[in-house]
């Protein structure tokens, strides 16, 4: 879903959602890691979880700074 405010240019809140969405794989991803004793590997996927959720908020930023509404 993506959206235009005054300034014409287009957010993408899919994009926004989909990001969500990784971060919470990769969280459980480690999390998984963490109980399998593999500290490297758990520690790669906390910071693509972290850097996915960085995105997604920067993004929802941007929207709200823009003004941008959802129809429910």
């Amino acid at each position: 879903m993506s959206s235009t405010h005054e300034g014409g240019d287009q957010i993408d809140l899919g994009e926004a959602a989909r990001q969500l969405e990784m971060a919470a794989h990769d969280a459980r991803v480690a999390a998984s890691c963490i109980g399998l004793g593999d500290l490297d590997e758990a520690h790669t996927h906390a910071i693509l979880a972290r850097a996915a959720a960085d995105g997604a908020q920067n993004l929802l930023a941007a929207a709200i700074a823009a003004g941008v509404t959802v129809p429910l």
